[in-house]
């Protein structure tokens, strides 16, 4: 896991050192371990190393075939690289590392663009070929590393962060009125728009190839759901079973010890079971989790049962009102981008790294993957109303658009906003996950950006095929918006804050394609009782608990340290900011765009 930045260039007299150079220095914090620096006519590769896989100096990047033709930056981990290597020293390929590095690059110099379709990981990578004078950059398939580009005056700039997009100068900072809607709608910006008018975050699944000035993006993977093959539930216990533990088994590779997240429910829960089944424990797992002083949201002593369930050597953080307060500058230091959440995975991320962890599990994905929020049942629902309700024509078109001009209540404002337009399900999902409706989203990124009121469009396009069956349906958009937009994006930034490398065992393209085979009524149980059919050794107490999510009482901790100044901008506003998440939303866009772009007031 590491930081990766690069221009490249038509210009080859060009110095691009000092650049890169400063967009290396914004990723520090990603890979405390090593940094290179590589330039040539024409191109330049940046690096800060996080060392997981073979340790030694070997591991060095920018990493250059032998006869120095090409060369790699890569952030992520390659969990099958060890099988992949065999195979190619089967044919002849002789390895000067142990790192999953080198293979990649050995299979691009074998295969190409075409190497990506067998990357079993995580990845952003960035290879420049010397011989064909072009650049070649992949993200992985479900988008858990970041990688941002823009393109410029003949340059493709790109980076892990979008910070050290900004620091290479190439970039004006300009806001992108849209994309801020966006934000204000949805608490996220939809890949590939970004804030920032110019820079692009390269699609989940995709490819880039850049020549001569020009760039080609192009596809190679996608969520799909097609025809169900497994038909019964014997076999589809059996199924998730198998496919989770070689999910599992795959993210344990590693050259230091692999910590789990610990909540008390059941992903992280069945991860740490599964872990002590495959996994090789000489050493012995190690949890960690973060207690609150809230009953209703503290899940510290569910995760330090479960901990002495499966024996492990459990640490544990006691977070109140006051540690968080001291914590909560820090943590804003770190965003890159703004977000209504995050704060958690900065805070365990702290915890584990402060404990001499590098690598950890995390539940993330089991809820998007196996119907675990109430979404899957109330979005379907949001939308066959809607479309019962348009036999009555501009009423109801009128009627929503007087609830979203006219109720106070937030929910009622989303929901009117989406009876005024068309009753699709991806706009059900999007009313049902809002923060402002979308008139008021547009109308703070009028403010904001200092354009006509009504004249800033959202970025995302519902007008995407979705699967036939809406179970599925949701699924898809719990996976290709709420986690890869918000929930992943979190994870990468705020797991690397403090060079800590977050791994999501269930947020994996064989696993999905695995379960994808089960029919949506069992796949989708209530209770995920498919996940707890697969992993019995899952303790009843876990099994049974209502779901309550990886949260912290925000309002009731930041009220009295930051109260005043989240209330004071919410007074600022040209439209009503009356619940507690909307104000957060606006106070986390002000301070980024302050920290930043640099840019001061409301």
């Amino acid at each position: 896991m590491c930081g990766l930045a690069g221009i490249l260039t038509t210009n080859a007299e060009l110095d691009l050192r000092d650049h890169l150079t400063t967009m290396q220095a914004a990723l520090r914090h990603r890979g405390p371990d090593d940094a290179g620096l590589w330039v040539t006519g024409g191109a330049g590769l940046a690096h800060t190393r996080l060392a997981i896989l073979d340790l030694s100096s070997a591991g060095h990047q920018p990493m250059q075939t032998p006869d120095g033709r090409l060369t790699i930056v890569f952030n992520g981990e390659i969990y099958n690289f060890r099988r992949l290597r065999r195979e190619m020293e089967q044919r002849g390929t002789v390895f000067a590392t142990g790192t999953d590095t080198e293979v990649i690059l050995r299979l691009y110099e074998q295969f190409g663009p075409d190497c990506v379709h067998q990357l079993h990981g995580m990845f952003a990578l960035a290879i420049w070929d010397s011989r064909q004078q072009c650049g070649f950059l992949a993200r992985d398939p479900f988008g858990i590393k970041p990688l941002y580009y823009c393109e410029t005056g003949g340059q493709l700039i790109f980076a892990s962060e979008l910070r050290a997009i900004l620091a290479s100068g190439a970039v004006a900072g300009r806001m992108d009125p849209g994309s801020v809607t966006s934000y204000f709608e949805t608490g996220s910006v939809p890949e590939p728009w970004t804030l920032v008018q110019g820079v692009s975050l390269l699609p989940a699944g995709h490819t880039l190839t850049w020549r001569q000035g020009r760039s080609r993006i192009e596809r190679y993977w996608q969520i799909e759901f097609p025809k169900t093959t497994v038909c019964d539930e014997r076999e589809a216990v059996q199924v998730t079973r198998v496919a989770l533990e070689d999910s599992i088994r795959s993210h344990l590779v590693s050259d230091v010890p692999v910590g789990i997240f610990l909540s008390g429910g059941i992903d992280s829960t069945a991860i740490l079971a599964l872990a002590g089944a495959v996994g090789d424990q000489s050493g012995g797992l190690r949890t960690f989790s973060v207690a609150v002083d809230d009953p209703a949201l503290d899940e510290g002593a569910a995760a330090e049962a479960t901990a002495r369930h499966f024996g492990t050597r459990h640490t544990s953080l006691r977070l109140d009102a006051s540690a968080a307060a001291r914590a909560f500058p820090e943590y804003l230091d770190a965003v890159d981008v703004p977000s209504i959440d995050g704060f958690n995975t900065w805070i365990v991320s702290a915890l584990a790294r402060r404990e001499g962890m590098k690598v950890v599990l995390s539940g993330l994905g089991g809820d998007e993957l196996l119907g675990g929020y109430p979404s899957f049942a109330q979005v379907p629902r949001l939308a066959r109303i809607a479309r019962r309700m348009r036999w009555t024509g501009p009423l109801a078109c009128g009627l929503g658009r007087l609830m979203e001009s006219y109720t106070a209540n937030s929910r009622w404002q989303r929901l009117g906003g989406f009876l005024a337009g068309p009753a699709s399900l991806t706009r059900a999902y999007g009313a049902y996950r809002g923060v402002f409706s979308p008139r008021a989203a547009r109308r703070l990124a009028a403010h904001f950006c200092g354009v006509p009121d009504g004249s800033a469009t959202p970025s995302q396009d519902d007008r995407e095929r979705l699967p036939d069956d809406p179970r599925d349906a949701v699924s898809y958009l719990e996976l290709s918006r709420y986690m890869r937009n918000q929930l992943l994006r979190d994870s990468d930034v705020m797991s690397m804050a403090h060079g800590l490398e977050l791994r999501v065992p269930l947020v994996d393209r064989d696993l999905f394609q695995s379960l994808r085979q089960i029919p949506p009524e069992i796949r989708f149980r209530p209770g995920k009782r498919l996940l707890l059919d697969a992993v019995p050794e899952i303790p009843d107490a876990i099994a049974r608990a209502p779901k309550r999510g990886f949260r912290f009482p925000f309002q009731k901790w930041l009220s009295a340290e930051l109260g005043p100044a989240i209330n004071e901008t919410a007074r600022s506003l040209p439209v009503p900011a009356r619940e507690w998440y909307q104000r957060w939303s606006v106070f986390m866009f002000v301070r980024w765009r302050e920290h930043v772009l640099g840019v001061c007031g409301t």
